[in-house]
């Protein structure tokens, strides 16, 4: 089994099966066995994610009475916060006040 690692020297391919000792040969493999499951894992919850994510803009379309003004929401300093991507929430957005 081939393996390319990827780094700032550039790309490497490992041929693993060539590996001489045998307990090294199966760590290796191993490693690549979890690497992989991993990447399923990744891929399914990348792809149930944007599966609630379009039911929930399918819920709020017609839903006007959600929907509020909002401004660029400040901390304590008055500076702008940034939105963190790794939440559904918004945090760079408040209510507005009227």
């Amino acid at each position: 089994m081939i393996i390319t690692i990827n780094n700032d020297d550039g790309n490497t391919s490992f041929d693993v099966n060539n590996i001489s000792d045998d307990t090294v040969k199966q760590e290796a493999t191993v490693i690549v066995q979890k690497v992989g499951n991993l990447q399923v894992i990744i891929e399914a919850l990348d792809f149930a994610s944007r599966t609630h994510r379009a039911n929930l803009e399918e819920l709020l379309k017609d839903r006007d009475e959600a929907i509020v003004e909002t401004e660029r929401a400040r901390n304590d300093k008055g500076q702008f916060v940034a939105d963190d991507p790794e939440t559904i929430e918004d945090e760079s957005k408040v209510t507005k006040e009227t």
